[in-house]
């Protein structure tokens, strides 16, 4: 059984639109299988509105730890050199490269901070 994040997931949706457009909360692998491969109409449609400039998952991953999530991207986050959770030390995470100053960034999806390495 999938979820419905699942399914918003893997048709690249937001959770909102599957739940405003009656995605179960709970369906099968067949019938997600039959959602892709019959769209309706309006999955069809906001695909084809679609510019590619917003994506509409992020996969965040931990550099420490492995921690993975998928999180609906904010505006507000930077462009990361690496994640890592928030619990872990800043040393365990790999060091900058030469001629780079590294900066933090809290609160990226549910437990992450973004290192931000950027040219001193």
């Amino acid at each position: 059984m999938l979820t419905r994040r699942d399914a918003a997931l893997r048709l690249d949706i937001p959770l909102e639109m599957a739940t405003r457009h009656g995605i179960p909360s709970r369906l099968t692998e067949d019938e997600l299988a039959a959602i892709e491969s019959d769209p309706p109409q309006w999955l069809v449609q906001s695909r084809a509105n679609r510019t590619g400039a917003k994506k509409v998952w992020a996969h965040l991953d931990c550099v420490v730890c492995g921690f993975a999530e998928d999180a609906r991207p904010k505006k507000w986050w930077p462009d990361w050199t690496y994640l890592m959770c928030d619990y872990h030390s800043p040393f365990q995470a790999p060091e900058p490269t030469a001629g780079f100053a590294r900066t933090e960034v809290e609160g990226v999806g549910s437990r992450f901070i973004a290192l931000v390495d950027e040219r001193s």
